[in-house]
């Protein structure tokens, strides 16, 4: 597969990734992790060797979204994770119906508050479609706010989808230097901005690639689920489906 880093073209393959990482010592994983050749790796170290190219030059989200693209097990928040094996979540199935976890509140965040910006809400529904076995055909950079549908993605028969991604907003601010500050806009106020920038996003794709099923993808938290509740039906009858994304890194449909 080719991407694009830092303005540089790369091309790799995984059976590229798998014969550099052979013979690598994996560092301990603390939050994201990739399964290579049944070894498990801390996702930068694993695409800095793959790719050549120091850690200190990407993301984790990157190094996550580019692995999973090429079809290899992600997980993410691992020190959050009671079981012990990286596939210890069920990815969404075509067609299927699947019980929708509890939807966190805002009172119940945890420290680590970063499971649901939009780059990590995304990596975790290319990681969940590629162990369903789709393919990916695009994803868009979220940390440059590039144009377009977030993920295209394939399966091995019936239409593709369309996932229009969105997160949900930190109380504080990720700079160590603004820490100690309060965001004005409170995190419930900017989902609504945030679910109605989605809604249109889907609709306009139903129009302009109606041969794929437009999908909305969101972190499991009670104020997108109350959003969802009022607006259900227009979806419904919109042929607009909406994804959860939890803080294990889970992807279930509602």
């Amino acid at each position: 597969m080719g991407f694009t880093l830092n303005g540089v073209r790369y091309e790799l393959s995984a059976e590229q990734v798998v014969r550099r990482l052979a013979g690598v010592a994996p560092e301990p994983v603390r939050q994201h992790g990739v399964l290579v050749a049944g070894t498990l790796y801390p996702v930068k170290q694993a695409f800095e060797v793959a790719v050549g190219v120091p850690r200190s030059e990407f993301t984790s989200h990157i190094a996550r979204r580019n692995l999973a693209s090429m079809g290899f097990d992600v997980t993410g928040n691992i020190a959050h994770r009671a079981a012990t094996s990286v596939r210890d979540s069920a990815p969404v199935q075509h067609g299927s119906s699947m019980v929708p976890p509890g939807a966190v509140s805002a009172q119940s965040w945890s420290a680590d508050e970063a499971w649901h910006t939009e780059a990590e809400v995304q990596a975790a529904v290319v990681s969940h479609l590629v162990s369903a076995g789709w393919r990916i055909l695009s994803v868009a950079d979220t940390a440059s706010r590039q144009h377009g549908v977030d993920v295209i993605a394939a399966p091995g028969d019936g239409p593709g989808v369309g996932v229009e991604v969105k997160g949900y907003l930190s109380r504080s601010y990720a700079d160590p230097a603004r820490s100690a500050e309060t965001k004005r806009t409170q995190p419930s106020t900017q989902a609504g901005h945030w679910y109605a920038q989605a809604v249109l996003a889907a609709m306009r794709l139903r129009s302009k690639r109606p041969e794929l099923r437009s999908v909305i993808a969101l972190p499991d938290f009670s104020r997108y689920r109350d959003l969802y509740a009022e607006t259900r039906a227009s979806l419904d009858a919109a042929n607009i489906e909406l994804w959860w994304v939890t803080d294990r890194g889970e992807v279930s449909k509602s």
